[in-house]
This record gives C-alpha cells, structure tokens and sequence, in this order.
C-alpha cells in the first residue's frame, strides 16, 4: 500500500512537472508575443499563466509539506500550509487583476496599434498548451482535490486564451484595437472574481474562524445521550478546509473516569460520524457553567 502510494506521488509530480513546464512555455511566449504585437490581453494571460505556474510550483511543494507527520513544534501537523499555499497565491492574483484593469482602462481611452495577427498566433499556442495540461491532469483530478483544483485552474487559462482569440479575430479582420483592452477587463475581472471566494475562504481558516457548523443541533444531539446534561464553552476551528477541530465543557454527574470514559466515547462518535470532525477535546464537569451558553462570550476571545 505504501508503495502504491508513493507510485501515486511519483506520478502526480511528473504531471505537476510538465504542466508547470508548459506553463513557462505559454508565459514567455505570451510576454514576447504581447510585447511585440501591443496586445495587453496577451500580456494579462501571461501573468495570469506566470501566476499559474508559482502556484502549481507552490501548491506541490505545500501538499508535500502538509503531508508531514505532527511533531513537538507542530502538534497540529503541517496541514496550513496548503492554506498558506493557497492565500498567498490568491493574493498576489487579485492583485495583478486589479492592475491590469487599470492599464487596460488606460487603453480604451488611448487606444494603440495591434498585431491581431501575431496576438492570434500566441494565442492559439496558449489555448493548444493549455488543453495538453488538462489532459495530463485530467485522469488525477478524478483522485486527488490538489490535482483537481489545478485541472480546474487550467481550463480557466484554456477560456482565457479562448477569449484572446476571439479578440485577434476581432483585430485581424476588423482592425477593432478596442477589443484588446476590452477583452483584458473581462479575462482580469472574471479572474478576480473567481479568486475572492478563495481568499475569503483560507483567510477565515487562518483566522481559526468557525466552520458552518448547527451549534444548537450539536448541543441538542450531546444532550440525547446518557449522562450529559448541559454542553457549553464551545470552540469549534478548521486546519485547512477537510480537518475540523472541536472543543466542549460537558456537565456531567459525579463519577470515575472509568465510568466518563464510555460517555466521552460516545460523544465523539457523534461528533465525527455526523459532524465530521477530525479531533475532539471534552472537558468534563459536574456543575461548574452548566448555566453558560454554547458558545462563550463574556467580553474577551479565551478565558
């Protein structure tokens, strides 16, 4: 099994490779081809695919990482670091979004000669590398969420080089510069929006944010099971986006350990089985809060 396993992660790194390889490919080409025809739209993709290219480069060696075992300094393992991975290439891809779009507005308003037909030509080379990327990832993204996240990704530069297509055509036949910049705005725009929801999503988890849980359904199904007579001081937060911590003070009546050990067992079952929960911290109690609330709140984050 383990050698099977590590034949998996042999394979998903030659892919992550030649994709990563193709993706320089495509970035250099689109950078030159965008320089000496005028076309921002190429250059856009370029960063865009030079974007792509750090990521995959940067979420590989994340998912590596984050396949570590727990230790002394990291008694949580090293899961963020996809998460990290993930943010800081969101980041910096919203960011050069945000800066295309205003030398792309720049354009519209001073419009500038265009090699529709050499901006054609690279982009019909982005959209054939773009497709030989999907491929190799394709049959990988059926097994791993890393390998899908990036296939996706992929198809995303495929629409991209799609669009600049279609803008060549536009400037080939038409002389229609203004479809440059215009494509640019929607290529930058629908990038930036598809990389907000990740921002918002890993930022929150770094945050030690709470995930989307029921709390009183939660606090309802503990209360259903012998023993347990009030939940409260409710801490409930995701090491990255498949792993959710929770934490509970239970009430319980006075007895040994040995007696609590079956009731911890069961709210555990509970807690992982419905909920899903990854790792789960009970700390019992007799009286002491039984009257507090589910989720603690008397002015300051941790007691």
């Amino acid at each position: 099994m383990i050698e099977k396993d590590h034949d998996h992660e042999e394979l998903a790194g030659n892919k992550f490779f030649w994709v990563t390889v193709l993706n320089v490919v495509i970035t250099i080409a689109e950078f030159i081809g965008g320089a000496l025809s005028g076309s921002l739209s190429l250059i856009s993709d370029g960063f865009h695919n030079a974007g792509d290219s750090v990521s995959i480069v940067f979420s590989y060696a994340a998912s590596r990482i984050s396949k570590r075992r727990q230790n002394g300094r990291n008694t949580f393992g090293y899961k963020r670091a996809e998460i990290i991975a993930a943010f800081l290439n969101s980041i910096a891809l919203a960011l050069i979004c945000v800066f295309l779009i205003i030398e792309a507005l720049k354009r519209i308003t001073k419009p500038q000669p265009i090699n529709g037909n050499l901006m054609l030509t690279i982009a019909v080379i982005g959209l054939a590398a773009n497709l030989l990327s999907a491929y190799l990832l394709n049959s990988g993204s059926k097994s791993s969420l890393n390998m899908k996240a990036t296939y996706l990704h992929i198809l995303s530069d495929a629409l991209s080089s799609l669009a600049i297509i279609f803008g060549g055509i536009l400037i080939d036949l038409y002389n229609w510069t203004m479809a440059d910049p215009i494509v640019t705005v929607i290529v930058a725009v629908y990038i930036f929006y598809e990389s907000i929801p990740i921002i918002r999503q890993t930022f929150r988890i770094l945050m030690q944010g709470a995930p989307n849980l029921d709390y009183d359904q939660i606090k309802k199904d503990l209360l259903q099971i012998d023993g347990v007579f009030s939940v409260h001081h409710v801490h409930a937060w995701s090491i990255d986006e498949n792993n959710v911590i929770f934490s509970a003070h239970v009430n319980m009546h006075d007895m040994k350990i040995s007696e609590a050990q079956p009731i911890y067992s069961e709210i555990s079952k509970v807690l992982k089985d419905k909920y899903h929960m990854c790792h789960v911290t009970i700390q019992a109690e007799t009286t002491r809060g039984e009257h507090e609330d589910i989720i603690y709140d008397r002015g300051n984050d941790i007691p």
